[in-house]
């Protein structure tokens, strides 16, 4: 019989592993099984990461819109409802890039929805 040299795909895996882990600390970069753990946590933590950094951003957004509105006399709730009636459909991020940069326009926005 002929002997088979095996372990061609595991080395390209177990290559993979290592190469993506180069730099993590301790056994995590050295060890084949221990860096196939480590890989697949840090891209789930990379996956979940992604989107808590979304959910971020749309909270600083909120704490900005608030923080105009609330200089005006008004509260956020109130004024989010408010441009919904009058269908202003403008997103939060755009609000909060205007109240930081063009307070006019954010003045003319408020007074709008102080209207309805």
């Amino acid at each position: 019989m002929v002997r088979i040299k095996r372990g061609n795909v595991a080395s390209k895996r177990r290559k993979k592993y290592l190469s993506f882990t180069k730099g993590f600390v301790g056994v995590n970069s050295k060890l084949a099984v221990l860096a196939g753990e480590q890989m697949k946590q840090s891209l789930n933590f990379a996956y979940i990461g992604r989107r808590l950094k979304k959910r971020d951003f749309r909270r600083f957004w909120i704490y900005r819109i608030n923080a105009a509105s609330r200089a005006r006399l008004n509260i956020y709730s109130i004024f989010i409802g408010c441009l919904r009636n009058i269908s202003i459909f403008l997103d939060r991020k755009v609000l909060s890039l205007i109240a930081l940069n063009d307070l006019s326009v954010f003045n003319l926005i408020e007074k709008k929805s102080r209207l309805s």
